[in-house]
This record gives structure tokens, sequence and C-alpha cells, in this order.
């Protein structure tokens, strides 16, 4: 019996030893089961425009609470991401110019930094620190949501019911919560290193190399950066004056570097002072005049070789939320102004290079015509609008792919889509100009022009591959997903057919709906301009004169003018109102 007992605990014993390697960053209230319990969650994420994707992200499930593995979620949100020696940093670039979040493990706190040296440092506190295993890296699914919430300023929210979590990139949030605006955290301060993970010792005598103040709606945070061990430290609350005191043992700085004033937030002045026992003293001014102060609390962060300081003001926090939110709100309008300005306008030359276009009775090929048009609309739009750069998808002649027109306009962050074409007819009497917009096609007519202006598609290489399902169903689709610019796309085709002009669209027949595919891919208000017959005698004379072509631009020039002008007032009233 004795020899069962023991061979029992031995067997216990290894397995324990198997067990506890596994957990090298865990505290001892974060620990995970085995990663062959993980699960998938579904993280769906909308980009505007009915479009999105959905991604499931492994996670795990302990004691009833959920925990996501960063590195997944990092990439369903298509973010980049890398491991560092006892951290985790995070790339995006969905804003201009980025930043970057670094997340500790064991550690409460995130650390987000602009790509812009001129913006401030932001930290983000977590109710959780993050817990890193050799099958990944996690975070309770709550507190993994609001970090990415708030660094990228996205809705970021889990529901249990049906278990997801939902991104939306498609708009900006407006949040009421504390966290949003940036105060200093409850007071209940939760250490900054967990345990089961110190950190390596660090010894060396004591120099406070750095100070550095973040000011908060509700307070301010005070980090004294260190070289060398942390010597002992004591802070005396503020005294009547305002005057707090923080003394360390045998420790120095330079004095003269380290003596600051501040304005603008509750701490005035920091004021350094060594004593011949090797000690030193911070001596911190706070106005208490204009603040009242709550509380002033000292904290060791080992692992990060300083000590903080959280000073915490009484104040009003929802009028720190409706001022921070009205401000937000007129930060996000500017930028939605200059967003949505129409700055660059995309010309389309249609067919080019071994693609003729449509060939006249005399001769006349389509792609020579439609580029002088385009040039001359090009250089009505630049003497115009200074402030509008002008993108080709050609600008000689050269063969460009209907699918890389649009592409084109994409990468180059047009607003404006059109694209400038000649029609044909066995119909030799058949005349005028028409509009087209992104359509199922609603007319034989239609259709007709539609396929004879996609029939180029079988000069590209790898047409199958790129064309691949354009159907009528997937059509319909493609114009569905388009709906956010199927207004603007109609007005712009009829403020061009608008016959203001003499000799340019007095024969105009109308806007059309059509599956052109080079209006496939652009995401921005399109059209496609068929300024006239060329299989018409006459129409053919005009459009092959210099002099008439340079006034078909100028009438194309005058439809986006009246465009532009009624948008930009439609959209200032609408900024206005909200």
């Amino acid at each position: 019996m004795p020899n069962v007992l023991f061979s029992v605990r031995y067997h216990l014993f290894v397995l324990l030893l198997l067990i506890l390697p596994v957990y090298p960053f865990c505290s001892s209230n974060a620990a995970l089961p085995d990663p062959s319990a993980r699960i998938t969650v579904p993280v769906v994420v909308s980009t505007g425009n009915n479009q999105g994707y959905v991604i499931h992200v492994l996670s795990i499930r302990n004691d009833g609470r959920l925990f996501v593995d960063l590195e997944s979620m990092v990439r369903s949100l298509r973010l980049s991401s890398r491991r560092e020696k006892g951290s985790f940093v995070i790339e995006e670039g969905m804003g201009n110019p980025g930043s970057l979040c670094t997340v500790l493990a064991g550690n409460n706190f995130a650390r987000i930094v602009s790509r812009d040296t001129q913006l401030p440092r932001r930290v983000i506190q977590l109710r959780s620190p993050m817990v890193e295993r050799q099958s990944g890296i996690y975070l309770p699914v709550a507190d993994a949501c609001r970090l990415f919430e708030l660094w990228l300023d996205r809705e970021i929210t889990y529901t249990k019911t049906p278990e997801k979590i939902n991104a939306r990139f498609d708009t900006r949030r407006f949040s009421g919560k504390a966290e949003a605006t940036g105060i200093v955290g409850s007071e209940e301060q939760v250490p900054l290193t967990a345990e089961g993970n110190n950190p390596t010792a660090v010894s060396g005598e004591t120099f406070i190399k750095g100070i550095e103040v973040e000011n908060r709606a509700n307070g301010a945070i005070i980090m004294l950066q260190v070289s060398g061990a942390l010597t002992e430290a004591s802070l005396l609350k503020p005294d009547e004056q305002g005057y707090a005191y923080l003394s360390l043992e045998k420790a120095s700085c330079d004095v003269q570097a380290l003596s600051k004033i501040y304005s603008g937030g509750v701490v005035r002045s920091i004021t350094p002072k060594k004593f011949e026992d090797a000690g030193m003293q911070f001596t911190i001014a706070l106005d208490n005049r204009s603040f009242i102060i709550k509380s002033v609390e000292l904290q060791r962060d080992e692992k990060n070789s300083r000590y903080m300081i959280y000073i915490r003001n009484d104040v009003n926090v929802e009028e720190i939320h409706r001022s921070e939110k009205a401000r937000q709100i007129e930060k996000v309008i500017s930028r939605d102004i200059e967003k949505w300005k129409i700055n660059t306008i995309v010309l389309d030359a249609g067919h080019g290079g071994k693609d003729p276009g449509a060939i006249g009775v005399t001769g006349t090929r389509e792609k020579d015509v439609v580029i002088n048009i385009v040039h001359d609309l090009g250089n009505f739009i630049r003497q115009a609008w200074p402030d509008v750069r002008v993108v080709y998808t050609r600008n000689d002649d050269t063969f460009i792919p209907l699918h890389e027109r649009g592409r084109i306009a994409n990468r180059s962050s047009g607003k404006l889509f059109v694209s400038v074409h000649c029609n044909s007819s066995p119909n030799a009497s058949a005349h005028g100009s028409e509009v087209y917009i992104l359509g199922p096609h609603k007319t034989q007519a239609s259709l007709a022009v539609a396929m004879m202006e996609n029939a180029v598609i079988r000069q590209e290489s790898d047409y199958k591959e790129q064309y691949k399902g354009f159907s009528e169903e997937y059509l319909i689709m493609s114009s569905m997903a388009q709906s956010a610019f199927v207004k603007q796309s109609t007005i712009l085709s009829q403020d061009i057919l608008k016959p203001d002009e003499p000799h340019s669209f007095n024969t105009a027949r109308g806007v059309r709906q059509a599956g052109f595919m080079v209006l496939w891919t652009p995401s921005m208000p399109s059209a496609l301009v068929e300024v006239g017959y060329l299989s018409n005698p006459n129409e053919e004379e005009h459009l092959r004169n210099r002099e008439d072509q340079t006034k078909i631009a100028y009438a194309i020039f005058k439809g986006i003018q009246a465009y532009r002008r009624n948008y930009d007032s439609s959209t200032m009233s609408a900024m206005e109102q909200r």
C-alpha cells in the first residue's frame, strides 16, 4: 500500500512539473485552460457602403469569462503586430499618420504613440493585464474591445447573444464613457507589476533621468523615469499652499534640467533638491486655487523603472464629457468637410493603344477623339480650380485594362470619376449624346452600348480571371454596393447633359443605366459620357474637329462645375445641421 501511495504522489508531482512552466507570465488569478480548449468567435467588420467581412478569432473560455487571442483579433481588424520581449506591439495605418499601441505582459496600461511626433502620447488603462502564453496573447474580450475602441476611435463591441464582436470602421464613435475623455483611473490603483511576473532586478545608483507630466480631464499623471535601481520613496500629501513632497533615498539627478514650470493644468512646477546624505526631494507645486485636489498617490513601477504620481481633482465629470464630446464632434466635422471636399477628379479617356474603340465612316478613331476631349477638360478644371488635382487614367495612346482604370481612381482617392467615349450604331441616323451610370440594363439600346464598350476586355490577357462572375446578378449586387453614390452619380450625369452650351449636348438623349465594367470598380460618384455617334457622318465631322472637341470638353466642365457648386452647398448645409 505505501508503494501505491508513493507512486500516486510521484505521478502527481511529475504532472505539476509539466503544467507549471506553461504559465510563465500569468498572475495567480489569470490562469487559462489548455490551448486545446480554444474556440472561435466571429468578428463582424463593417467598412461602409454595405461592405464588410467576417473573420473568426481564436478564444479561450475560463470560469465563464471569454479571453480573445490578441494576435488573432489584430489580424481580423487588418492591423499588423509583432512580439517583443514581454510586450506586444500593434501598428495601425487607418488614420494619418497612424500610431503604435504597446501592451505589456502583466501590465494594466496600454501606451499609444503617434507617428506624428507633435501629437502627445496616450495611456489607456485596462481592467485586466495581458496574459502571454506560448499558445497566444490573451485579454478578456471586453478589455480587448475597449482597447481597440479607444485607440482606433471606432465602435467595437461584444455581444453575448449571439456571441460575436462587431467592429464598425465606417463611422467614428462618440462615447459618453469616462475613459474616452482620458481621465485618471479609479482610486483603487492596480499594481503595474503582476504576481508571478517579477522583472529582472536592476542594480546601480538611482538616477532620475527624466520627468513627464500628462494632464487629464480630472487631474494629471507625473512620471519620473529612473536609471539604476528604484530606491525607497515616500510622498507627503499637499499642504495648504498646494505643495507636495516626494523624497528619495540615495538618489541623484540633474537639478537644473529637471526643474520645470508648467501651465494649463493642476501641476504648476516641479523643483528637485539634493541633500548632503545623498538623498533628494522633489517639491511639486499644485494649483489648489483653480482645482479641488481630491487625492495624490505614489506608485512604484518596477517593470518600467519609474515612479508614478497620480493626482485626481474633484471635477464635474459630466461637464467634461459634454465639452469633450463637443470638441470631438467639431474635430470630426472639420475632418469630414476635408474628406468629402471634391479635391481630386479622375478623367478616363476610353480605349487606347491596341484598342481603337469605335471607328467612324471616314476612319476617325474613338481613342483619338476622347483623349483630346479629356485633356481639354483637365485644362478647364485646373484653370478654374487650382486646388483640385486632375488624374488621368491614360495620358497618351496607351492600352489600360478596364478593371485597372477604376483602381487608378481609388488609389488616387478620387472624388469624381468621368469616363469619356464615342458611340456607334448600325443605324447611321442614330445621333445625340448620352450619360450612363452603373446599373442593370433597362433597355435593349443600353445593353447594346454596354456590350460594345465592354468588348475591349477580350484584348486583356487575363480577362477571364479579372472579370470572372460578371453576370447580370453580379451587376445588380455591384449596383447595390455603390448605392451610396447612385444619387450623386445621377445628379452629376444630369448636370453634364444640361443644354447650356451651343454645339455640345443640345441633342442629349438622357441619363441611362447600363453595366459598364469601367464603372464597376470606382468607389465614388461616376459617370460615362457618350459624346456622340461616330457612325453618323454629320456627328463624326463635329467629333473630329479640334475646335468642337474643345467645346464638348467645356460643356462637360460646365456640368461638373454645376455639380460641384450644388454639392459644396448641400455638404456645408448638412454639416451645419449636425
